[in-house]
């Protein structure tokens, strides 16, 4: 119901919870309920890069930024352009990139690595983390004002040991997948 919910709006979305709980699911699932379905879903992992090709991956780089940049690659915020962007372990993100995404979420533009020219975007954000961001503010390690704009709606996700009733139905939806691969059991 929750899902349901926040999808009909266009609020960034904070997911929480611990790992192997869902969470790149819930943001599937808000992206497909809500109005943006028709339009590109990616996700992103902030933990998997530096800060330098995370720069890239999320901004794109125009030929010649760095070395092996050989031609102009959009990054994944123009990619989903009018979809939705979901930024897993998203307290991983770089401090020098924190402000550049601060600037999306405020003014909807960016400038590729490397460029000069702004580009204009309508992304809805969806991050996670199973991290605090309060505490990471505290520590310095996280903007707080980048804190308030990625959390305006808060979804917690329980273990799945909390969950009453969805190891029964994750176990029934399991053996109905492998039936249907053959491996009757």
């Amino acid at each position: 119901d929750q899902i349901r919910r926040v999808a009909r709006s266009d609020a960034t979305v904070l997911v929480r919870g611990a790992s192997g709980t869902g969470k790149e699911l819930v943001a599937h699932a808000i992206h497909r309920e809500g109005p943006r379905a028709a339009r590109p879903f990616r996700a992103v992992n902030c933990a998997t890069f530096t800060a330098e090709l995370l720069a890239s991956e999320l901004f794109g780089h125009v030929r010649g930024a760095f070395t092996g940049a050989v031609r102009d690659k959009a990054g994944l915020f123009a990619q989903v352009d009018g979809g939705t962007l979901f930024l897993d372990e998203i307290a991983e993100l770089p401090l020098e990139l924190q402000a550049r995404l601060l600037r999306v979420l405020q003014e909807r533009r960016f400038v590729p690595v490397g460029g000069s020219e702004e580009v204009r975007v309508d992304v809805r954000l969806v991050s996670a983390t199973h991290e605090g961001l309060r505490q990471l503010v505290e520590s310095g390690r996280f903007r707080e004002d980048l804190m308030y704009r990625v959390r305006v709606v808060v979804l917690y996700l329980p273990a799945l040991v909390e969950r009453e009733g969805d190891v029964e139905a994750l176990t029934w939806h399991f053996v109905d997948r492998f039936n249907q691969q053959g491996l009757r059991r």
